[in-house]
């Protein structure tokens, strides 16, 4: 039908849906985009059965990243206004909070399009194999889809076609401000151009990045990170550290390695500043580390050990094409870990990058206070005096030096070795 309008009007001339079909014609469009999202296997995604703050076991950042995306994802399904981003690795309840988005939109009675990207780009590469609807017509359905939420985004193959195609989508919801939602493990800056300068607009886009760990991983592992080499050193804990009384030492020896025990374990109570372990190779140094590390795993506070060359190694192979992470996204969870323990100080091959990326681990969590343990045999020397001037600042940072030669084994154990709690 046709309004009856005044000439000039900017509806005049214009077909118009009678009132009487309006609601028809709106569950019709509900219908088609639900036919074409996988909303039927998601709808038990929603935002009363989310964990705001994860599961017990998260590090501080982590729990807080997962509230502020719930925050984040809430407001913007009450409000459906400019674009949300959520970025994370796998598991980490990205699309668990772009459902709930869906889901509520759907409740609303707001047609609403979910799918994954390379889903996308299949529905429209079969539409011009099916008699049933032509490109034009799904294309135009995605594009304009009142509500249109793209899982998984950076997954799909990206040949020109497809690039061109989703470049197509999201600028014209851009340039006409309809709402989106994206998920994606991908860094911004790793993507396509033209699709990077729209998802980076902080007028129309609000970008959250979500650190936690995939939650299929059962919280005991929690602490054993893909970087960390603490499963391997899971039986080094302050019970069976070897206090070598029973050893041909030295009395400063022994005192060396009696109080490098000791400060261990107030360490481990109470993680503040940087804690320095020195001495020669198998002097204690990496027990003690791993011992902190073990500790405050066990009281829920899981820690990152690392080996410095094997940190070192991970960053690099963030640059394989076949990497899942970015160097920025690797080396940000490292830098900020509640809790790092970095064993081996010294033995990495000194490039210029490997020395760059020290230091600037260093002076990240030099500047932050952030609690580190450190070992290493090679103090003051071959060392960078960017890293040992924040090593000496006596303000932050403890130094224990172990003088005591290389363990051998020992038959001698320390009385009451059973405890493993340290003394408050």
């Amino acid at each position: 039908m046709r309004q009856d309008l005044p000439l000039g009007h900017p509806e005049f001339g214009k077909v118009q849906i009678c009132v009487c079909r309006q609601s028809q014609v709106s569950q019709q469009v509900r219908q088609r985009l639900f036919a074409l999202s996988n909303l039927d296997q998601l709808s038990h995604l929603t935002f009363e059965n989310f964990q705001p703050r994860g599961l017990v076991g998260l590090w501080q950042q982590q729990a807080e990243s997962l509230e502020v995306a719930f925050n984040q994802a809430r407001h913007f399904a009450q409000n459906l206004k400019g674009w949300l981003l959520l970025q994370g690795g796998y598991g980490c309840g990205k699309t668990h909070l772009a459902a709930a988005i869906a889901n509520f939109a759907v409740d609303m009675g707001i047609p609403t399009l979910f799918i994954t990207v390379p889903d996308l780009l299949d529905t429209l590469r079969f539409a011009y194999q099916d008699p049933e609807a032509t490109f034009e017509g799904r294309f135009e359905q995605i594009r304009q889809a009142p509500l249109l939420v793209m899982d998984d985004f950076g997954t799909q193959n990206a040949t020109p076609w497809a690039q061109e195609k989703i470049f197509q989508i999201l600028n014209y919801r851009y340039i006409n401000h309809l709402p989106l939602v994206v998920t994606t493990n991908l860094s911004v800056k790793d993507m396509e151009g033209r699709i990077q300068s729209r998802l980076a607009d902080p007028e129309l886009v609000t970008r959250v990045e979500i650190l936690a760990p995939d939650y299929r991983r059962p919280v005991k592992d929690f602490g054993h990170h893909e970087l960390s080499s603490l499963d391997i050193l899971h039986d080094k804990t302050f019970a069976s550290f070897d206090l070598r009384q029973g050893e041909d030492l030295t009395a400063d020896e022994l005192k060396s390695v009696e109080r490098a025990f000791k400060e261990a374990q107030k360490y481990a109570d109470k993680p503040r500043g940087w804690i320095v372990f020195t001495g020669s190779y198998a002097s204690g140094k990496t027990h003690l580390a791993a011992a902190v590390a073990n500790y405050r795993n066990e009281q829920g506070y899981p820690s990152l050990f690392v080996v410095v060359p094997d940190l070192l190694d991970h960053l690099r192979a963030t640059f394989s094409p076949n990497s899942t992470i970015s160097l920025d996204r690797r080396f940000e969870e490292i830098r900020t870990a509640p809790l790092l323990i970095l064993d081996d100080l010294g033995t990495q091959t000194t490039t210029p990058w490997a020395r760059e990326k020290l230091y600037q681990l260093f002076n990240y969590r030099y500047n932050a206070a952030l609690p580190t343990v450190i070992t290493t045999s090679t103090f003051k020397e071959e060392m960078d005096n960017r890293l040992l001037s924040r090593m000496e600042d006596t303000r932050l940072c403890k130094i224990y030096s172990i003088t005591a030669p290389p363990y051998h084994g020992s038959a001698t154990r320390r009385p009451g070795a059973k405890s493993k709690r340290p003394p408050r």
